[in-house]
């Protein structure tokens, strides 16, 4: 240390005092170095000085004459945010402009240095300081809305930072460090509980990826999203009323939060589940099946009963018109319908509710069928009961009577009943013993002419009516469009009259369950699309069989054809199951999608977490990513956990048109060029893949994908694979 160094080390500190300087004797220094404007305005400054006084002096110089002495006036080159602020307040005559400032009078260096000591020196509040602030307030009995109007800020703000005041210490800790950034420490807050705060830090910390949004899906993965229908068939309010917690997000749009108690939410749904059911019996069901959701195809082998919807009234019909054309003018000026104000698509919503209950009203059915038919009750997605009214099961459906014998005149036998002339009498009919007492005579003439008519031969019955097959199918080959008319006829009856044998037609169309019920299957846009056009038909063509084929001959001919591709399309069967090959089954699937066009993202397929990506190893997470965004984006997953991954790739994935090979419809390479084989079989080391992974749910038993290796036994036998 210098002598110089020493000897200011060793004098004695002096400070400045402070004086009560006139404020109209200040003025502004043309030396103050901040020059850009800060975030807290110079009113709300104003306000605060107002209501609390000053809290930092203003540091001040003389201005002096030539020769040095002094004017009387002061310049302010720190401070310059406290002046503006006072003069506003002498403007507004809110203070006197003689008012005393007290001011620190400062004679040495330069003004300009002054100011930026001022502003160097200072150091910035940690945000966990103002936090911890807030969170004293409130304790000492300050509403968020007191607070708020304190700092000039909204409500909304304070419940954020004393949210993040309520984080488990230990976490707010690690922010205090740096160790945590504020973006991660908001996903921590999205749940109260400290325990499961700290868990999810300790299962993160192995690793150096702990992105926001791993970490609230980390926190809320056991709770149900507001938006899940069975959330909103019960109600926010009705779960909080019944002592339900609700997570909620303050830092990100979380779309009403989440349902932390399962249980109570499950309960919540049976409850009201079981009403809604009791409601419907009410009406004279037979039967009446309640659950949160059925399987796709849960009709199917049921007969559907034929439904009938009131016309509107005039009065009804006039309200529809008019809220027609309301929803006509609230639209007509907004081309796009993002540009709604809120107060005309609030309108909208509503208009838009009413024309839904025009068009949902309830249909009315036969009372004597409803006593053997029964009702589905479910959840659709909006959270609203799903009410499937009117199938007969098999079991329910009336006897058909046997057709009794016609009285018969006088002295002759009865006669047959109506259509059974020349039918075989039934297997082991035998003629009436003789009464006793009564010798039976022998007859003659064993065939005399006036002896009753008696059924026709089996065997010559078969012989004849095989003479009118034969002729009937040359006749009808002559006619192609009796012929169309007739497969459609079959079709139809195996679509809509599933236990109806009415058709002379060896055809049938099976529409079995689809082997495997995916996510999102029964909600899926297909499955929407079919069943509304199922229930159309089913309207429109007549309930009893045997009134088909009139009904047929009455459609125009493209009526046919929309019928016949309906029937036909409910016949489709693509599924590819290990253990039930079709050979060329695929192949003619290819060629169908090729047909008609088909695409499967316009269809609303998407990889999810649900739906592909958490169900195959990460080695398939990373090629599709390759395939569908490029190699960097495959390269920043690399070192995430299985988890995460799926999370990254789905947000990756989602404005893609990327499908798995499974959905892909193979192209050929010219016209004429034949279908190649569907792969069945693979490479070994494919199928390895999901079961040497990471050893985390989601890679083990995953179900071998269209083009993988064949997962049956090595040992199957060498002529089944080739036929295969």
């Amino acid at each position: 240390m210098t002598s110089a160094s020493r000897k200011s080390a060793s004098r004695k500190v002096t400070l400045n005092g402070t004086r009560d300087i006139p404020f109209n004797a200040l003025v502004l220094s043309q030396a103050n170095v901040r020059r850009v404007k800060d975030s807290v305005s110079i009113e709300d400054l104003a306000d605060d000085i107002a209501r609390r006084g000053l809290l930092q002096s203003l540091t001040v110089r003389p201005i002096r004459q030539e020769a040095g002495a002094e004017t009387g006036t002061f310049e302010v080159p720190v401070g310059g945010r406290r002046y503006r602020a006072l003069e506003r307040l002498v403007k507004q005559k809110r203070m006197a402009k003689t008012a005393p400032v007290p001011c620190i009078v400062h004679d040495d260096g330069l003004a300009e240095e002054d100011s930026l000591a001022e502003n160097v020196q200072r150091v910035a509040l940690h945000p966990l300081d103002q936090f911890r602030a807030f969170q004293a307030m409130r304790e000492a009995g300050l509403t968020e809305e007191d607070i708020a109007a304190r700092f000039f800020i909204t409500p909304t703000v304070v419940r954020q930072r004393l949210r993040l005041a309520s984080v488990s210490p230990r976490l707010l800790d690690l922010y205090a460090e740096g160790t945590l950034v504020l973006e991660q420490l908001m996903a921590f807050a999205v749940t109260p509980d400290h325990d499961r705060q700290e868990q999810v830090w300790e299962a993160l910390s192995q690793g150096s990826h702990r992105p926001p949004h791993v970490i609230r899906r980390m926190l809320t993965e056991t709770a149900v999203r507001a938006g899940d229908r069975r959330a909103r068939f019960v109600g926010i309010e009705a779960y909080e009323a019944a002592g339900g917690l609700v997570l909620r997000d303050l830092f990100t749009e979380d779309n009403g939060g989440w349902l932390q108690d399962v249980g109570l939410l499950e309960r919540l749904v049976a409850e009201r589940l079981s009403a809604v059911a009791e409601e419907v019996r009410a009406e004279g069901w037979r039967w009446v099946e309640a659950a949160v959701d059925f399987p796709y195809g849960h009709t199917n082998g049921l007969r559907r009963l034929p439904r009938e919807t009131a016309p509107l009234t005039e009065a009804e019909q006039a309200e529809r018109d008019a809220l027609v054309g309301e929803m006509d003018a609230l639209l007509a000026g907004y081309p796009e319908p993002t540009e709604l104000p809120e107060d005309v698509d609030a309108r909208v919503g509503e208009i838009e509710a009413a024309l839904k209950a025009f068009e949902t009203r309830p249909a009315t059915f036969e009372p004597d069928e409803v006593s053997r038919a029964g009702v589905f009750v479910s959840i659709d997605l909006d959270g609203e009961a799903r009410i499937e009214r009117g199938f007969v099961r098999p079991e329910d459906e009336p006897p058909v009577p046997a057709p009794g014998p016609q009285a018969a005149p006088d002295g002759q036998a009865p006669a047959a009943p109506e259509g059974t002339e020349g039918a075989p009498l039934p297997t082991g009919a035998m003629p009436e013993p003789a009464a006793p007492g009564h010798t039976q005579t022998t007859d003659p003439d064993p065939d005399p002419v006036d002896a009753p008519l008696r059924p026709l031969p089996d065997r010559l019955v078969t012989e004849l009516t095989a003479h009118r097959t034969l002729a009937l199918r040359d006749a009808l080959a002559g006619h192609p469009d009796t012929a169309f008319l007739a497969v459609l006829h079959a079709l139809c009856l195996s679509t809509f009259h599933r236990h109806a044998v009415a058709s002379c037609l060896e055809i049938t169309g099976r529409s079995g369950p689809l082997a495997a019920q995916a996510p999102g299957l029964k909600d899926s846009v297909s499955a929407q699309s079919l069943d509304v056009r199922q229930d159309a038909w089913i309207d429109r063509l007549p309930a009893d069989p045997r009134d088909l084929w009139g009904a047929l001959q009455v459609l125009s001919s493209d009526e046919r054809m929309e019928l016949l591709a309906h029937c036909a399309s409910r016949t489709v069967n693509a599924v590819v199951e290990p253990w039930n090959r079709v050979p060329g089954r695929t192949d003619h699937a290819d060629a169908l999608a090729r047909a008609v066009g088909l695409d499967m993202v316009a269809a609303g397929w998407r990889p999810t977490v649900e739906t592909y990506l958490d169900r195959v190893p990460k080695a398939r997470i990373l090629a599709a990513v390759r395939e569908a965004v490029g190699n960097e984006a495959a390269d920043r997953l690399v070192s995430l956990r299985k988890g995460e991954m799926a999370t990254e790739a789905e947000a990756l994935l989602a404005e893609t048109d990327w499908l798995p090979e499974p959905l892909r419809t193979p192209e050929v390479s010219g016209p004429d060029a034949p279908e190649a084989p569907a792969a069945e079989s693979g490479e070994a080391d494919e199928d390895n893949e999901a079961t040497e992974g990471d050893g985390e749910n989601g890679d083990e038993g995953a179900t071998p994908e269209h083009g993988e290796k064949d997962p049956a036994p090595e040992d199957i036998d060498d002529a089944t694979r080739a036929a295969e």
